[in-house]
């Protein structure tokens, strides 16, 4: 910690813009050695002003150098600096500006340069005002960064430790914070446009997708296969042994929980955590450099890069968890590392009283999309993720925020309109989580075509389902048909809907059957952090236990679980390590658990049950590839389609009869959904019919055996067995066949899938 703060002396306290006298500002001893570590910077050319951020060039009359542009509206003035190894700083004000655009061409500057800006301009929090050029700031546009953010006291623009709170933030803390901040890093980015132009993106339709979701350091930190020195890093996830899982698997897209560079909140580094997920995002074109194993003034690029032409080499797409909604400044009292201090009121919603932020996000601030800086700050970037970083698409954290125009969430909104005219991002994958914390946040079903969303009611029936709480089966019938009740609307289709059961928030698939009540205890919160709202059931034992029936039981239940996902119709996510039983120990919110708590533990694949899981979860996966009738592009009739009576979707009770309204409403145990092969809609790529086989799949979530009465014609003349959840292995013993109107137990608490045969 520095010293105790100075006051410095003044003799009239400045006024806000409302008249308020503003706190005097604030300053702390080492300015002397400030001073001995800057020197000017000279010469600068007017450079230009695009593109934005930090670009090597050849500038005129061939000169090798550097362009800097930062976008600064209200600023009064931009000073460019330049760090060597030693931490020595080198200044020079842009004097150049064009449309609030700052710039200039640095010869000499090669790549590998660390730099930042400082940003001159009213302190008057009052107003939303908050320019500080004692503090470095980051690059928005910086494509790497080096060093990590470590948040002492120098890093905030207000003082801390002002003894009267209430204005705290309104004091500005005049001690310079470069020493403290990572700085943008100089990359050479491959102006040829050549780099991928023998890389083959995979672009598998969505109805095809299977998609996989994790962390890159968490899924190969303990990998016995990956050497020890690549783990938790973009090329461990690129090497072999890694991407022989995926490829075994059968998922078709991995979705990297964020690689944005992030920041690791105070209150987390006071308590010796770290901010694990990422969601705390600083630099929107910057792969995290905590994940490269390669180096950090400029090497994660190229590794990055790396990583997404093995993953295309096998066949599988990346989709990024995009974290656009806000930053890791915070609010008021949150550090100054970037766009605070750029351009406060231009990049963050600001409340009425324009010292406080508007918080649809639960984190503090809320990026301002409605401004077109900031709209061309996420657009830009998301372009290049996916021109020059290689990506396949992403999913946008809290996309609800995004959409939102002045107050309301906007289907209409600049963010969602210009993404669907964007030539490069219209054609890529676009996943919304469609929710925010703010007023009218939750939007599930209702963004527009293009866009497809994690369908947390697909989550909520699935799990109510299998743990006895659902009150009748209305609705998980829509979420395993592919919700049409949510997005049968505008051109939609099934694949609109991502279903999942679990994600990287909440129970991990195998704690959610094992626990019912919430083990947040290592994030040093009192257990207070997480939802209370679970939805899951431990089969009689809370925790851990050595009652074998107990474990057989949670294995049935990982089954079920599983086997319902991936038969649904829509797009399934798997989490990493739930094939194979991972646990986090009851833990639903290990966001700050960068340890064996978070990351997959490969071990559990010595045990033979886990191994089974695993072989079955692949092997449904295969299954699903194999039959396009589990892969529909447009949603079920329910309709005849032909004289003798059958639909491409009937409904059976256990007694072998089609539901009626009725049974709709019946309490929840059984159901049985048949899906014909025969009339599936569309032609393939030759322009012939789809055929399929058609199946039969009977959920049974009572905890006691249930006759089932398998309908006969004109639905089948017999029927294969294809997975019985009842078995711990699969596939192990010869199929079996059943004659249509045959009477067959199916086992408590257990799915039965079954193909038609004439």
């Amino acid at each position: 910690m520095s010293s105790a703060p100075e006051q410095e002396a003044v003799q009239s306290a400045p006024r806000a813009g409302n008249g308020r006298a503003l706190p005097a500002p604030f300053t702390g001893r080492g300015h002397e050695r400030e001073r001995e570590r800057v020197s000017p910077l000279e010469p600068v050319w007017p450079g230009t002003p695009v593109p934005l951020g930090a670009r090597f060039r050849v500038g005129p009359d061939g000169v090798a150098g550097t362009n800097f542009a930062l976008w600064a509206g209200g600023a009064e003035s931009v000073e460019l600096c330049l760090f060597d190894e030693e931490g020595h700083e080198r200044r020079a004000p842009l004097t150049e500006l064009t449309h609030e655009i700052w710039h200039g061409f640095v010869p000499g500057v090669l790549p590998g340069q660390r730099y930042g800006f400082r940003v001159h301009g009213r302190w008057d929090p009052w107003t939303g005002a908050r320019w500080n050029p004692a503090k470095l700031l980051l690059d928005p546009y910086a494509r790497a960064v080096d060093g990590e953010f470590s948040l002492p006291p120098e890093v905030y623009g207000h003082v801390r430790d002002w003894p009267e709170q209430h204005v705290a933030d309104t004091v500005r803390d005049n001690r310079d914070s470069a020493p403290y901040v990572p700085k943008g890093v100089v990359v050479h980015d491959d102006a040829s446009g050549d780099e991928w132009v023998d890389d083959r993106r995979p672009k598998t339709p969505w109805a095809d997708s299977v998609i996989y979701e994790l962390h890159v350091r968490g899924f190969t930190r303990q990998h016995p296969g990956i050497p020890e020195e690549l783990r938790g890093t973009y090329a461990g996830l690129a090497h072999p042994a890694a991407i022989e899982h995926l490829v075994k698997l059968g998922v078709t897209a991995v979705e990297l929980l964020p690689v944005h560079q992030f920041a690791h909140e105070d209150h987390l580094l006071r308590r010796g955590l770290r901010n694990y997920w990422g969601y705390n995002s600083i630099g929107y074109f910057a792969p995290h450099a905590g994940y490269a194993a390669s180096g950090t003034a400029g090497q994660q690029v190229g590794e990055f890069k790396r990583m997404v032409r093995a993953l295309h080499d096998a066949g599988i797409e990346v989709i990024l968890d995009v974290v656009y909604n806000h930053t890791a400044e915070a609010g008021e009292l949150g550090p100054m590392l970037s766009l605070k201090g750029i351009d406060n009121r231009g990049y963050y919603r600001l409340q009425d009283d324009a010292r406080r932020y508007a918080d649809y996000t639960g984190c503090g601030n809320t990026l301002h999309v409605v401004q077109p800086q900031v709209l061309r700050l996420i657009t830009d970037s998301l372009r290049y993720w996916v021109t020059e970083m290689g990506v396949d698409g992403f999913r946008f954290d809290l996309a609800a925020a995004l959409a939102r125009s002045m107050h309301d969430v906007d289907m209409l909104s600049p963010f969602l309109a210009v993404i669907a005219q964007d030539p490069v991002l219209r054609r890529v994958k676009l996943i919304a989580e469609p929710w925010d914390v703010g007023s009218g946040g939750y939007q599930v079903g209702s963004f527009p075509p293009l866009w497809t969303e994690w369908n947390d009611r697909y989550r909520d029936a699935v799990r109510d389902f299998w743990r006895g709480a659902l009150p009748d089966v209305r609705d998980l019938g829509y979420r395993l048909s592919g919700s049409s009740d949510l997005y049968a609307w505008g051109g939609r289709r099934p694949y609109a809907s991502v279903n999942f059961i679990t994600a990287h928030d909440g129970f991990t698939l195998r704690d959610l059957v094992s626990y019912e009540r919430k083990h947040n205890e290592a994030n040093g919160e009192g257990n207070r952090d997480g939802t209370h709202d679970n939805r899951s059931w431990n089969c009689g034992v809370e925790g851990e236990t050595d009652d074998e029936g107990v474990r057989a039981l949670r294995r049935r239940q990982l089954r079920n679980l599983l086997t319902t996902l991936l038969l649904s119709t829509g797009v399934p996510m798997l989490v990493a390590g739930d094939e194979f039983g991972r646990t986090q120990r009851g833990s639903n919110n290990a966001y700050c658990q960068d340890n064996e708590i978070s990351w997959v533990d490969w071990s559990l694949l010595d045990d033979p049950g886990y191994r089974e899981l695993l072989a079955l979860t692949a092997r449904l996966v295969a299954l699903r590839h194999a039959h396009p009738v589990l892969r529909r592009r447009a949603f079920f009739s329910g309709r005849a389609a032909s004289a003798d009576g059958l639909r491409d979707l009937a409904w059976f009770t256990s007694r072998g009869t089609e539901m009626t309204e009725g049974d709709w409403y019946a309490p929840a145990g059984t159901v049985g959904m048949y899906l014909s092969g025969r009339d599936i809609p569309g032609r393939d790529a030759r322009g012939e019919p789809v055929r399929d086989d058609s199946f039969l799949a009977i959920l049974h979530a009572g905890d006691r055996a249930e006759s089932f009465v398998l309908p006969g014609e004109p639905w089948a003349g017999s029927y294969e067995v294809v997975v019985d959840t009842g078995e711990e292995e699969q596939g192990a013993a010869p199929a079996v066949l059943h004659e249509a109107g045959a009477t067959v137990t199916v086992e408590a608490r257990t799915v039965l899938f079954l193909k038609v045969r004439p």
